[in-house]
């Protein structure tokens, strides 16, 4: 069985010390967990793929968005993230599958399994879970290795997960 880890969104906008007051993660708690996962499945010959949330640079999305902006700082993965594999990819929805090239990479390894972690539990790494399935790949979140700033919508992100066949580990 062949198994990928997929690290979402851990970006500089969402973890380190200028982001937005509404990105109010746990900056060193999740970053540990997530470092930890990196180095697990890199010891067991697991790929460990990189996702980040891009939007592109226009003055409007500066003005709405202002995080997550093409060329910026804050897009880039963060500075307190382990890095051990050439594998980064962008995406410009929730859907880290959205990225040709990733599912191009999915197919030519022959992942039997996607572990996903990172950024945001009710909002990326769910939509990229959502995604698998729909494409018919199976997704697992690591619980351990995701945070949310809506927990709110976690009933409801689990049902719809839970509905869809994915599980958490």
């Amino acid at each position: 069985m062949k198994i990928a880890l997929i690290v979402i969104d851990m970006q500089n906008d969402y973890l380190y010390e200028k982001r937005k007051d509404k990105f109010a993660y746990n900056t060193s708690e999740l970053t540990a967990a997530v470092n930890e996962l990196i180095h697990q499945y890199n010891e067991n010959t697991c790929d460990v793929i990189y996702i980040r949330h891009i939007i592109q640079n226009l003055p409007t999305n500066r003005l709405l968005f202002g995080f997550s902006i093409a060329g910026t700082e804050g897009a880039e993965l963060f500075s307190g993230l382990d890095i051990v594999s050439e594998y980064c990819f962008d995406k410009l929805v929730g859907d880290a599958l959205s990225n040709k090239k990733l599912r191009e990479l999915i197919q030519q390894k022959g992942y039997h399994t996607l572990h996903l972690c990172g950024l945001d539990e009710c909002g990326c790494v769910a939509s990229t879970a959502l995604g698998a399935a729909k494409r018919g790949i199976k997704a697992e979140i690591i619980r351990k290795g995701t945070a949310t700033v809506y927990p709110s919508k976690l009933a409801k992100t689990h049902e719809k997960l839970d509905k869809s066949g994915i599980k958490y580990i």
